[in-house]
């Protein structure tokens, strides 16, 4: 039996919603929810509870923006604040998943794809939330297969 797993970019306007398929192989984007106020949650968190019961889905994979030596700052801090608010409002496990360059790599991948600058805005959070999502399901994949390749995810 596959889980439908949920990836999420968050930011402080944005969350960036990606959702795996049915058999938890690839990620696809879904939307880009914008935030009015950083601090208020209700409206984001309901749109997220839509799609998690939408798509069926039963775990969700929450991008960690560490620093590149490896330290937690002011973001990531916000950014499992909002896990655990999640995991507490779902009931849903959620992972923490090391998101280091992802944004850089959708804005990257946009560019490459020749999408226009007004329009990567639209789309560079639900790009990135499917690099965060895609980057854990190979990892899940690669180590029922018994490979030894290290995961990004935080424990």
């Amino acid at each position: 039996m596959t889980v439908r797993i949920m990836g999420l970019d968050y930011g402080s306007k944005t969350v960036g919603v990606a959702v795996s398929d049915a058999l938890g192989m690839t990620a696809q984007a879904v939307e880009t929810i914008c935030r009015k106020d950083e601090n208020k949650l209700r409206k984001t968190c309901a749109r997220i509870e839509e799609l998690i019961g939408e798509y069926k889905v039963e775990k969700i994979v929450l991008g960690l923006p560490k620093h590149m030596n490896n330290d937690i700052g002011e973001r990531a801090q916000k950014a499992v604040a909002f896990g655990e608010m999640l995991q507490r409002r779902t009931g849903l496990e959620v992972v923490m998943w090391d998101e280091r360059l992802t944004t850089v790599e959708a804005e990257r991948t946009l560019m490459e794809n020749r999408i226009q600058r007004e329009d990567r805005k639209k789309y560079v959070d639900q790009v990135a939330a499917v690099l965060i999502l895609q980057g854990y399901l190979d990892s899940v994949s690669l180590h029922k297969n018994g490979s030894t390749m290290p995961e990004r995810g935080v424990e």
